[in-house]
């Protein structure tokens, strides 16, 4: 339901990581997590939340897709 990219992040990433940096030492796989995009489904009139059978999926334009279905 929620669909946006980092082009629509308040704190551009490479604003994100130059800050980050300053207090720790990013190594390759560590993940900076930003929030969630417009369109949560708890603010949705009606609410709209995830249910058995639902798939979510995340992804990295040139990395790939992860997709995972609701249990």
């Amino acid at each position: 339901m929620q669909d946006s990219n980092t082009e629509n992040l308040v704190f551009k990433t490479e604003a994100l990581v130059s800050f980050i940096s300053r207090f720790v030492t990013l190594t390759p796989g560590d993940l900076v997590i930003t929030g969630t995009p417009p369109g949560v489904g708890c603010f949705r009139k009606p609410p709209l939340y995830l249910k058995r059978g639902d798939v979510v999926e995340c992804e990295i334009d040139e990395i790939g897709c992860i997709s995972n279905t609701v249990q």
